[in-house]
């Protein structure tokens, strides 16, 4: 894992107070950065002419209710030069006070942060473009939270039949 390696010793050269900590898991590795250092830190790695991670594959985000800071951007880069992958989190407190926008560094960026907005409520800051991709307009709250409601119908099968049968609305006859 040299690669692993060159990269947080570039980023750490550059930004040395921007890395809050080194998760391994199963050989990959994610770089917990901090949120006001994200964007930045984005820039350098597609700039740098060792890293060359010019492609963001994805921007998701984690709901991690009832813990605190309760959500996590993910940001997942690939250097195409060097057949390399790393996955940039940080942490979010608020959802209205996200992480700056990449859109200005990666164009795709500015779609995956609708993405991020639209299902988790996520705001990007200098993202002007935030509005719904996948849902209706006039939809109310974001889906992918743990404490959206769920609202749906109770299955019915043998053994709950007739406390479900009774909860319908049956047409009356006149």
């Amino acid at each position: 894992m040299e690669r692993d390696q060159l990269l947080i010793k570039q980023i750490t050269k550059v930004f040395p107070e921007a890395i809050e900590e080194i998760v391994d898991f199963r050989g990959e590795k994610t770089l917990i950065i901090k949120k006001e250092d994200v964007k930045n830190v984005c820039q350098f790695l597609k700039e740098n002419e060792d890293l060359q991670y010019n492609f963001l594959t994805d921007i998701v985000a984690d709901d991690m209710l009832p813990n605190f800071p309760r959500f996590a951007v993910n940001y997942q880069l690939n250097s195409l030069a060097n057949n390399h992958r790393i996955r940039l989190r940080t942490w979010v407190e608020d959802p209205e006070d996200g992480p700056e926008t990449v859109g200005t560094v990666w164009a795709i960026g500015t779609w995956l942060e609708m993405e991020v907005w639209d299902l988790m409520g996520i705001r990007f800051k200098g993202n002007g473009s935030l509005r719904r991709l996948f849902l209706p307009e006039d939809w109310q709250g974001h889906p992918l939270r743990k404490d959206y409601p769920l609202g749906y119908e109770e299955v019915q099968f043998t053994f709950n039949f007739d406390e479900i049968d009774a909860k319908k609305p049956h047409a009356t006859r006149d």
